[in-house]
């Protein structure tokens, strides 16, 4: 980097090597061949940032594709990899082999009632006290159907 004295110097020879008159000239054209240096750099410096940002889209679809085709593949596998019938049976006498289904057993979520530690008067308690006795019943009467454990 040129230093102030430096600069005076390089002004001075310019001055008298091109002349007062030229000087204002010369200094507007050096402004426009900056301006226009900046803007092609700028323009430079877009279109690179745009051709990684691309290549870096591409590079993610790429990775997606081959996740989407690896789990694919092993959907497939998983669906051929179902046992298979013993060497001495034929396929004549083995009965149409279907995929394991998984079958989840629900039940319905037992709903017991809290007894309150405070009532909240005689005539609610009362009420309460009968529909929890209710509850009860209708519960341990679904377990009776229910087949033993």
């Amino acid at each position: 980097m040129l230093s102030i004295p430096h600069m005076i110097v390089v002004f001075i020879v310019v001055l008298v090597v091109f002349g007062p008159q030229k000087l204002p000239e010369l200094a507007r054209s050096l402004g426009k061949l900056m301006a226009e240096f900046r803007k092609a750099s700028t323009d430079f410096k877009s279109a690179f940032e745009e051709e990684m940002r691309e290549m870096e889209r591409q590079a993610l679809q790429a990775e997606r594709k081959k996740a989407a085709e690896a789990a694919a593949a092993s959907a497939v596998a998983s669906e051929t990899s179902l046992p298979l019938a013993t060497a001495g049976s034929t396929d004549a006498d083995a009965p149409p082999r279907e995929p394991p289904v998984e079958s989840y057993v629900t039940e319905d979520p037992v709903i017991s009632p809290v007894p309150e530690s405070v009532p909240r008067s005689s005539g609610e308690a009362a009420e309460s006290n009968t529909e929890s006795a209710a509850i009860t019943n209708s519960q341990e009467a679904l377990n009776d159907h229910q087949s033993p454990a």
